[in-house]
């Protein structure tokens, strides 16, 4: 199990890069979304996950930890934020240089 979440959270981590070193802006902001989705995994994964377990100190003799889960949540909320802010941001700047190329240059001066 740890091993198959390591690889999603690699996978979402290196699409994540892969998108973010791209020249349009579109490309750029999907990956930084999936750079955070993969820090929230990785940051959730770490409150040591348990199968029937309940997440209140004191009903069970090993609860998992609910500090990781509330993080997690945290993130969530700022990231879509963050993401909505940036989609209209790229959509005023393609109106305003009708391009979306990160650098701001027309696709006509693109060689």
């Amino acid at each position: 199990m740890e091993a198959m979440i390591a690889i999603v959270i690699a996978v979402m981590v290196g699409t994540g890069v892969y998108l973010v070193l791209r020249a349009r802006t579109f490309p750029v902001i999907l990956g930084i979304t999936l750079l955070s989705y993969g820090v929230n995994v990785f940051v959730f994964v770490s409150g040591r996950l348990k199968l029937d377990q309940v997440a209140v100190v004191g009903v069970s003799d090993s609860p998992t930890d609910p500090l990781p889960q509330a993080l997690v949540l945290t993130a969530i909320v700022i990231g879509f934020a963050m993401t909505a802010f940036l989609v209209v941001l790229a959509l005023r700047g393609q109106g305003e240089l009708k391009s979306d190329h990160v650098d701001g240059r027309r696709d006509e001066e693109i060689d």
